[in-house]
């Protein structure tokens, strides 16, 4: 989730807001600005970092703590959907990015009921911090209760850190499951001459394209851009420091991920395949190792950044294609992890950075976690007001007309 390793939050946030950042940013009045309304429609929650939503319309809310809960209508229901606290590692209540990270339903998940998560597990392997996981599951007969003995182990990579862990999964509209996976964590990527992001032979600093619809744990769909060669065929981009939520535009079918930085600037990719978004060669558009004249051909540039005036931490979102909010058609709404809001609007080739503006944020440091889309394309903001995992001041609100 967020870039830190062994400094506490309280030291690392002074640390990037005094002197992590160099470039100015955009005077505010050159920056478009929108002003929307939110509705909490959830809260008293663990720590809130993914959602999807069942054919009905029911939101499954996971908690980073490990359990997927279940708003039906207004309600949320006390007894879990599934819940896998007894499978993770050991999270720390003061700050930590393992955990439970990503849901997503399968496609046909009307008439199969499977569905996947993406989870921190104790490490397998003494070099190890822990060990990401994903998992396929099957609702029970109970559509409100998943079968907690029906996992099946897709997928399991060695984190040699406790950060930096990626953790979303989406299904494409190709109806392949794409998975985001950070470079291994502590800072600047230092594991081997190159990193792990820029090392074909990781899975880290990747995201991956598998096809699940298999017996087996996963087929390699044979499109992907580097079946056959010296590489992991997983991988279908690569070059990523820590892609903290991508989504596809439901028009364009277009991948937007956002890249959380390192000390001075947040970036967002589309992402295409076979693509190198150039971490740690860079870091957004500027160069990080080696720190000037870094070689650029090849890579894939950000569609925009923001530097750490604004932001520390980028949380990626979605281009809003829903119909209540028309002043939104179009753009790519996102936030940083601190408190703002964002979006980028396509002017041309040039996608240009704007403010939003709640309109009933509740007081108080408001962490924004991730995003989810229903299944009408509306939008909703998954947040905390708490630094760590553990308390219950997590709470979930819908972007509506103001």
């Amino acid at each position: 989730m967020r870039p830190m390793k062994k400094l506490s939050f309280l030291i690392y946030t002074l640390f990037v807001l005094g002197i992590g950042c160099s470039a100015p940013s955009p005077k505010k009045a050159q920056e478009p600005a929108l002003s929307l309304k939110i509705q909490k429609i959830a809260d008293g929650l663990h720590s809130p970092v993914t959602a999807a939503f069942m054919p009905d319309g029911t939101m499954l809310i996971g908690e980073q703590t490990g359990q997927i809960r279940v708003l039906k209508g207004k309600d949320l229901l006390e007894v879990a959907f599934l819940d896998l606290q007894n499978k993770l590692v050991k999270l720390s209540g003061a700050y930590d990015e393992r955990g439970l990270l990503g849901i997503a339903l399968h496609p046909d998940y009307s008439s199969n009921k499977k569905f996947y998560v993406y989870y921190s597990a104790p490490a397998s392997e003494a070099v190890s911090d822990h060990q990401s996981v994903v998992s396929e599951f099957i609702t029970s007969s109970d559509p409100l209760r998943a079968d907690s003995a029906s996992e099946r182990v897709l997928l399991t990579v060695q984190q040699p850190e406790s950060n930096h862990n990626g953790g979303d999964l989406k299904f494409g509209p190709d109806g392949y499951l794409y998975i985001g996976l950070g470079d291994g964590g502590g800072a600047g990527d230092k594991h081997g001459a190159s990193g792990n992001a820029q090392n074909m032979n990781t899975l880290l600093g990747k995201i991956l394209r598998i096809d699940v619809n298999t017996e087996s744990s996963y087929t390699i769909p044979q499109d992907n851009p580097f079946v056959g060669k010296q590489a992991k065929p997983e991988i279908w981009a690569y070059g990523l420091r820590n892609p903290w939520r991508f989504s596809f535009d439901l028009k364009t079918g277009q991948l937007f991920a956002a890249d959380v930085g390192q000390n001075k600037f947040e970036e967002v990719n589309i992402i295409e395949k076979g693509g190198n978004y150039g971490w740690r060669v860079m870091e957004a558009l500027h160069c990080f190792d080696p720190e000037a004249n870094c070689k650029t051909k090849g890579l894939k540039l950000p569609i925009n950044e923001y530097n750490h005036e604004l932001g520390i931490s980028i949380t990626g979102g979605y281009v809003y294609n829903g119909s209540a909010i028309k002043v939104l058609s179009g753009k790519y709404i996102f936030g940083d992890w601190t408190g703002p809001l964002f979006f980028f609007e396509q002017k041309g080739q040039t996608w240009i950075r704007g403010n939003i503006e709640l309109i009933g944020k509740p007081s108080g440091n408001l962490k924004i976690l991730g995003f989810a889309e229903d299944n009408v394309a509306e939008l909703y903001l998954l947040t905390n007001q708490e630094v760590g995992p553990k308390g219950t001041k997590g709470a979930i609100y819908k972007f509506v007309n103001p």
